[in-house]
């Protein structure tokens, strides 16, 4: 925790897009054992193209305390990056930025380690209130811990549940919230996510089938 609140003190929170390339990341567990497997998808800027992925496979060596993920999480995210021969120009996190207890989440953390704009673009609330936003795709309503705007929550598709977006680092919100709407590929998960998840899980099916010997 102290080490979060250190850090957070370097965040640049301005900046934006439009960018060329954004690059999804996610990681995915295997519950019966303590290996990760992450993954990157290196998107255009328009979530329409494929142009690079890379994947990892790495035993956690932090346990898993909520708060602190990124922790446990960045090693193996930082081992695939590694393997990219594509510099992507922002990165979005299946995870929190600012919308983080501390202010300071996955997408904060992989921002300042990587020197790239990032984003927070979660499933799922972790602290703050708002007002739901209207159902219309694009639409938009603050989200708000304690007097402070923390994030956005963002209606990717018509309908369909909002996503909590959130700086990570070297971006303005405005800018977030448009590279997600940008980045739209007809799911509720802007597509560089989508496809990151469907790798990571992927990765670690293939995995858990090599280790029972089916082919």
């Amino acid at each position: 925790m102290a080490i979060q609140l250190k850090l957070r003190a370097r965040l640049r929170l301005d900046g934006g897009g439009p960018f060329a390339t954004v690059a999804g990341i996610d990681v995915s567990y295997d519950e019966a054992s303590r290996l990760m497997f992450a993954g990157v998808v290196v998107m255009s800027g328009n979530g329409r193209q494929v142009l690079e992925t890379a994947t990892s496979v790495v035993a956690a060596r932090f346990p898993y305390i909520p708060g602190l993920l990124s922790f446990r999480e960045t090693p193996a995210v930082i081992e695939a990056w590694t393997k990219l021969k594509t510099r992507p120009d922002c990165l979005i996190c299946d995870g929190h930025g600012l919308a983080h207890p501390r202010r300071f989440g996955i997408a904060c953390h992989l921002g300042l380690l990587l020197d790239l704009p990032s984003i927070g673009c979660a499933k799922s609330l972790l602290v703050g209130t708002h007002r739901m936003p209207r159902t219309r795709r694009g639409s938009v309503e603050p989200l708000l811990d304690r007097g402070e705007q923390i994030g956005a929550v963002v209606r990717t598709r018509h309908g369909v549940a909002p996503v909590y977006v959130s700086q990570g680092d070297r971006i303005s919100l405005d800018a977030a919230v448009q590279t997600v709407l940008d980045t739209f590929g007809g799911y509720r998960l802007p597509e560089p996510t989508r496809r990151a998840h469907l790798l990571v899980n992927e990765t670690r099916l293939l995995a858990k089938a090599g280790r029972s010997g089916v082919q």
